[in-house]
């Protein structure tokens, strides 16, 4: 059963979120595209894990007081969110500005709340040689290009929207604008910051995403003091939606390799991975 629940971390920011299943805490971060982007992926996880699916403020309505400018405001509020829940050996998994939102809180994270991380696509990071796509300059058929692998099968011709849908996109899209518009898309100082983060990072990414090119997702597992990258054939910037059964299969697998993380590493025994580090930055391609 899902229930949706509503957090006041501070007297001026309520947090409302979808609560379902049992077993490990898992936190998934919606990207810009809102809630909806992971709906699928919180109903996988909620048959083996307490999913927690919140909706950023300023996304569909929710509200976002005038401080709350940058994406670690986010980090801090999703953080404060995890501990005023008495929440620990958390997954975190974010999508595409999601997953910059947990790459923040992990660098944050000093109660060590956070025994595992996957980034989907993630943006927040800059990587020299590589121009990323500014998506507020691109049309509705230019994003979809951008963003899938096919396309054609992906594509939501916005003329089928009603006003209202439409008033909500375009306030999703100023929301992200001004918490991610400058500098674009990134955080100067993360990638150098990354490396402090011991935290098991998984980095999930479509090998057709011409939003953040894999390149991105192979500088962050670089970056990550325990980080690799898995690249999903015939996925874009979704790979979750766009390729779900090789997507979930990864991180099923990452979330049982980190599970108990927390614990077994105060206990100073050798359980604490069910696999070796994989050198940062290998790239595995997924098929299934």
């Amino acid at each position: 059963m899902t229930t949706t629940d509503t957090a006041n971390v501070y007297p001026d920011l309520p947090l409302t979120f979808s609560e379902s299943g049992s077993g490990r805490p898992v936190l998934i971060l919606h990207g810009g595209g809102g809630p909806g982007t992971v709906a699928g992926l919180a109903a996988h996880l909620s048959r083996t894990a307490h999913t927690l699916t919140p909706v950023h403020p300023g996304w569909d309505g929710a509200p976002r007081p005038g401080w709350l400018t940058g994406v670690d405001d986010l980090a801090l509020a999703y953080l404060h969110l995890l501990a005023d829940r008495g929440l620990d050996d958390v997954l975190v998994v974010g999508s595409s500005l999601g997953g910059w939102i947990a790459a923040e809180m992990a660098v944050r994270d000093g109660a060590g709340l956070i025994t595992g991380l996957v980034l989907i696509d993630a943006v927040g990071v800059h990587v020299p040689g590589e121009a990323p796509t500014d998506v507020f300059t691109l049309d509705p058929r230019g994003l979809a290009e951008h963003s899938w692998h096919d396309p054609d099968a992906h594509f939501a011709d916005p003329a089928g929207l009603s006003d209202g849908q439409l008033a909500a996109r375009r306030a999703n899209m100023a929301t992200m604008r001004l918490l991610a518009g400058a500098p674009y898309m990134h955080d100067p100082k993360l990638l150098r910051r990354l490396g402090r983060v011991r935290t098991p990072a998984l980095l999930v990414w479509g090998a057709s995403d011409r939003v953040v090119t894999p390149a991105y997702g192979a500088a962050y597992a670089a970056a990550f003091g325990d980080g690799r990258i898995e690249v999903v054939a015939e996925a874009g910037h979704l790979p979750h939606i766009e390729r779900p059964d090789a997507t979930f299969a990864l991180i099923d697998a990452h979330l049982r390799r980190t599970t108990g993380a927390a614990t077994a590493a105060a206990t100073g025994t050798a359980t604490a991975r069910a696999t070796p580090r994989a050198t940062a930055g290998t790239t595995t391609r997924a098929t299934a």
